[in-house]
């Protein structure tokens, strides 16, 4: 029986740095994929200005243009060419000719889109502001009702905490499996 479970802790420990170093990777926030225009997409006779209000778009995000390549593209704008509609000249042309364009919204400023050819005119065009994500809500105290002292358990506690938890887990499990 002995000889069993000395040939399982290998891939019980196996498991637990896996399970540890799947936990400690794990990102706290991830960015967001905005569908420019929704179901709608980057067409025309649409109010992208509309579509944007109460959107928060933070710094990582990604938004992503699918449009009609024969016709559209996406140009990236200052605010006088964008609020004359102006191509002439964009800071970026985001166009790949795939008509399903990312653009990453890796600074924290305002953006400006437009698509050229005259589509513009025609309500092709979208300002955003990117802002940096809020940091995390603060854990608030458990107030025990038998005493008025707090409680919190850090998040490196936690880390720390739950591969144990798991190893007791997968050698319970073997133990229970042996026997």
């Amino acid at each position: 029986m002995q000889r069993k479970l000395m040939e399982r802790v290998p891939n019980m420990l196996i498991i637990i740095v896996a399970c540890t170093m799947i936990l400690v990777m794990l990102p706290e926030a991830s960015a967001t994929r905005w569908t420019v225009g929704g179901n709608m997409g980057w067409n025309t006779n649409f109010n992208y200005t509309t579509w944007a209000k109460g959107k928060h778009f933070y710094k990582d995000d990604w938004l992503f243009f699918v449009y009609d390549r024969n016709q559209m593209n996406v140009l990236e704008v200052n605010k006088t060419n964008y609020e004359s509609c102006n191509s002439d000249n964009p800071l970026h042309n985001w166009t790949t000719g795939a008509g399903r364009d990312v653009v990453p919204l890796n600074v924290t400023r305002n953006y400006y889109f437009i698509s050229g050819k005259g589509f513009c005119y025609g309500g092709m065009k979208i300002a955003i502001h990117v802002q940096n994500l809020p940091p995390p809500p603060k854990a608030s105290p458990i107030i025990s009702e038998a005493t008025t002292t707090t409680t919190t358990i850090s998040s490196t506690t936690q880390i720390i905490l739950l591969p144990i938890v798991f190893a007791i887990g997968a050698t319970w499990d073997a133990f229970i499996n042996l026997c």
